[in-house]
């Protein structure tokens, strides 16, 4: 009878385990949503850059313009 505890106790702590170790902590849409998010505003630097180089604007000019295509600004 000893024996029938032991290995149903055995077997209910393994199966506890199991299901701890494959539930996630974090939620992955929670986790991935700064660096979505990060990656889009570099895609979009990186278009506003080339749209400033394209049109072969340079210092003041340059840097006004790509801080008002950033903020969705329509720049001159």
């Amino acid at each position: 009878m000893k024996l029938l505890a032991t290995l149903t106790l055995a077997g209910l702590l393994s199966a506890g385990a199991a299901l701890a170790a494959s539930t996630p902590t974090a939620t992955p849409a929670a986790s991935a949503t700064p660096a979505a998010s990060t990656q889009k505003h570099e895609q979009h630097s990186m278009h506003c850059d080339k749209q400033a180089k394209e049109k072969k604007l340079t210092g003041e000019e340059k840097d006004k313009f790509i801080k008002e295509c950033k903020d969705g600004k329509k720049a001159s």
